[in-house]
């Protein structure tokens, strides 16, 4: 059983958290979480899944970013979610699918009990156009049942950014490298340093 947009209404607060909300977001039986300013893509010219593989940061710029074929992007939705009890899933919206834009590869089944941002495989069939704030995808609810054991993962939950594949860890039981912050926290905080000390 899917949950209907009055019941994700309903479930707000209690066993469902989207921060921020927008009520014009809600839909019939999911809601539009949106896109972030920023992208990561693998440096590796081959991806290894026993390693970390290097990445860089991109930014989306408020004019647009042209995704090309045969790339891989890394992005995430701008809303953090926390789910009890239902489990939550992510599913590109059909206006951004005509486009030829996949916006998850193989990723959208989430695990009752996630708390965090998702992370967006996206894969472009020609290239498109993007921008940020752009409502991307859309989750969706479902009804568990039996005994529930919420998801804990150490690799994934309650992430503060966009998350590259970290299944080296599962192969290897290597720690995980200290998450990557969001570019512009350092940004803002090496500018106010260079503010003080004038």
């Amino acid at each position: 059983m899917i949950l209907s947009g009055n019941e994700i209404r309903q479930q707000l607060g209690r066993n469902i958290l989207i921060d921020p909300f927008d009520e014009s977001r809600l839909n019939p039986n999911s809601y539009n979480l949106s896109l972030h300013n920023e992208l990561l893509v693998y440096e590796e010219v081959v991806l290894d899944m026993r390693k970390s593989n290097r990445v860089e940061r991109i930014t989306i710029p408020e004019e647009g970013l042209v995704l090309t074929p045969n790339q891989l992007y890394l992005g995430r939705t701008i809303e953090r979610t926390e789910t009890h009890n239902f489990v939550p899933m992510i599913e590109g919206r059909s206006s951004v699918g005509r486009l030829g834009l996949f916006v998850h590869v193989t990723a959208g089944f989430g695990d009752v009990g996630f708390c965090g941002y998702w992370t967006l495989e996206m894969f472009a069939v020609q290239p498109v156009k993007i921008y940020p704030g752009v409502p991307i995808c859309q989750i969706f609810f479902h009804e568990i049942v039996g005994d529930i054991t919420e998801y804990s993962s150490e690799k994934y939950q309650h992430n503060r950014d966009i998350q590259p594949s970290l299944l080296y860890q599962e192969l290897t039981g290597e720690d995980a490298p200290q998450q990557m912050q969001l570019q512009f926290e350092r940004d803002a905080a090496a500018l106010a340093g260079l503010r003080a000390a004038r």
